[in-house]
């Protein structure tokens, strides 16, 4: 019988303990005697939140296709665990084999949020792992990272060996081979091991890496320790999305995850240009996965998993040139056995309405727009590319079609933002109750229409036109959530809207945290020390804990969100390439001062530096 790692009297006294005990439904076991290179792959955050990302499941999929890899999974214990494993200085474990993460080769650690970081550090923690990359030694694991976090990882530097920059299916078989010849060797050193990883393509190892500092606090100089080393590091990028690899058998959890549903990638990247979507820059060129391949996989994951949902994946679904031939045949195929089908990212256009009509519960759910400002003129500042007459249009049609829900999402504290933009918010949502009271007759209404319109603030990602713009302190951001809430209280519909806004000093630590330098990782492991893990919670997210860390450490939060950056200032991703040109992003910072709209990568082809992949839509400009 297979031995969990937790006793009974442990799994009896913390919530949930399915998320502890492995063995799911299309997990992965091996012999260890088979097996070169033990690999752990990690989300630093509660298993219900990590079951659902896509990513680990594609690298699973991937690294055990190898017979000589086998990958594991962990994610970070919830703090009922955690109190009883410091209490009892128990090790974490990974799933599959219940064994300690401190016995690994390498641990992966996905990055998807910045407020996950000082998670990082309780997963290091908790395996008795140094969490200084510093401190460990040869018998330590190798501890990497990725993810959409990477694109920033000098606040995180000191907590990895290696940065994997770019799409996980591109460089990692190289990796493995390298680190198994090294340990077969005989003469494996860790350092040197990491000074060859550096060469190949997309790895990045910080601690090979030197950055100094100007008086004023800005960075002077990075440069690689050794010449042998690139001085930039390329985005990984997968050229061909059919050849590469995908789950058709991915693991079912036994805890109901968060997106509990069968996921199919239609797409990477986007033709859209927001100004301030970060995804949509670091995933271009916009590349396709061929509709037939689409409908084997639909076929295979519903009959290896008995999931009764399914959901398109992509960041923007209404862009896939074959979406109609794609849900028609869900629809058909799905109606079969009686299996739902989820579809985010629609444009709210008559096919997308007609689609959801057949597939979701009217009178239960809701059609979402996200105009992200209130007013035209911050559409085009962020290149939203979407009119007044679009979500008017949008709305008319689905109030026609049944619904009386509708979600609106907004930023606030955006560049250029002013109080007639922040206005224009409740103000267009006034507008789109009045439509449904003033088009849908009385006799023909379920009910009276729901507006719930939701900001968040603006926080600047790198690799944006936005990247060098300032931030606010979070009194600002809160003063401007109150004008919100103020004039919507004085529209004539008000009685139909709602209002939800983001924690104010969430946004600030984030906004550190995504264009901050290696200074911040003092920060985050001593807030670590204080306590504070699972920020991304509402319940344990202590902000007088950060607020005393970056005074006991000497750094000034502002330094990194209160000023606009000058675009000749060395920012601490210029390293990275992710073939995005910088004259690009500066064109662009300069349109959305003066809200000049550019147009979509199918449209016409803008010049951002893409095209130097060689695929997707790139190949038809």
């Amino acid at each position: 019988m297979r031995k969990l790692f937790l006793s009974d009297d442990i799994l009896m006294r913390v919530e949930k303990s399915a998320r502890y005990i492995g063995n799911e439904v299309n997990s992965v076991n091996k012999d260890l005697a088979s097996i070169d290179l033990r690999f752990c792959m990690c989300f630093p955050d509660v298993y219900e939140i990590g079951m659902s990302h896509l990513g680990i499941q594609i690298l699973y999929e991937m690294f055990n296709r190898r017979p000589d890899v086998w990958c594991e999974r962990v994610y970070s214990p919830w703090p009922d665990l955690h109190e009883i494993m410091k209490e009892k200085d128990i090790h974490l474990f990974a799933l599959e084999s219940q064994e300690p993460l401190k016995n690994f080769d390498m641990i992966g650690i996905t990055l998807q949020y910045e407020m996950c970081y000082t998670n990082i550090l309780q997963i290091l923690d908790l395996s008795h792992i140094p969490l200084l990359q510093t401190d460990r030694t040869n018998e330590d694991p190798i501890i990497l990272c990725g993810g959409p976090c990477t694109y920033n990882p000098e606040p995180i530097a000191a907590f990895f060996d290696i940065v994997y920059i770019g799409e996980g299916e591109e460089s990692y078989d190289e990796l493995f081979d390298l680190y198994i010849s090294e340990r077969k060797s005989g003469a494996y050193d860790r350092n040197e091991f990491l000074h060859k990883a550096a060469k190949i393509p997309g790895l990045y190892v910080p601690s090979l890496y030197e950055v100094s500092y100007a008086d004023d606090g800005t960075i002077a100089s990075f440069t690689p320790k050794y010449p042998d080393l690139p001085m930039t590091i390329r985005r990984m990028v997968v050229t061909d999305m059919d050849a590469s690899p995908y789950p058709t058998k991915p693991i079912v959890p036994y805890v109901q995850a968060i997106q509990d549903r069968a996921v199919l990638e239609i797409m990477r990247g986007c033709i859209r240009g927001c100004r301030f979507c970060q995804a949509g820059m670091i995933y271009r060129p916009n590349r396709e996965r061929s509709v037939e391949l689409l409908k084997g996989y639909a076929k295979e994951i519903l009959a290896s998993t008995g999931y009764d949902e399914i959901s398109l994946s992509s960041l923007s679904s209404s862009d896939y040139t074959q979406l109609r031939e794609l849900v028609e045949f869900l629809i058909e195929e799905c109606g079969k056995s009686k299996v739902n089908i989820s579809l985010p990212s629609l444009r709210i256009d008559s096919f997308s309405l007609d689609v959801m009509s057949k597939v979701q519960d009217i009178r239960k759910s809701s059609v979402t727009f996200a105009p992200e400002a209130g007013s035209q003129r911050m559409r085009s500042v962020i290149n939203k590319g979407l009119t007044e007459e679009d979500i008017f249009s949008g709305a008319q049609k689905a109030f026609a079609g049944g619904w009386n829900k509708v979600k609106l999402y907004f930023m606030l504290g955006l560049p250029t933002e002013t109080e007639e933009d922040i206005k224009a918010i409740p103000i267009l949502g006034n507008a789109i109750a009045a439509l449904y009271y003033d088009t849908v007759p009385k006799e023909q209404r379920n009910g009276k229409c729901q507006i719930t319109m939701s900001t968040s603030f603006f926080v600047p990602k790198p690799f944006t036109p936005f990247q060098w713009a300032s931030m606010f302190p979070k009194e600002e951001y809160l003063a401007r959530a109150k004008i919100v809430n103020d004039t919507m209280k004085e529209q004539l519909n008000h009685k139909s809207l709602r209002y939800q806004w983001h924690q104010a000093d969430v946004t600030i630590l984030e906004g550190v945290f995504a264009r901050g330098d290696r200074r911040v990782s003092d920060v985050i492991l001593y807030a670590y020390e204080q306590g504070c893990f699972f920020d991304a919670w509402g319940e344990y997210f202590d902000y007088q804990k950060w607020e005393d860390a970056f005074a006991a450490c000497g750094v000034d939060p502002d330094f990194y969100i209160m000023r606009e950056r000058d675009t000749e200032e060395i920012l601490p991703w210029d390293f990275i390439d992710v073939g995005i040109k910088k004259d690009f992003f500066v064109r662009e910072w300069e349109k959305a001062k003066n809200a000049v709209i550019t147009e979509n990568c199918r449209a016409k082809c803008n010049g951002c530096g893409a095209m130097s992949y060689s695929c997707g839509i790139c190949l038809r400009a």
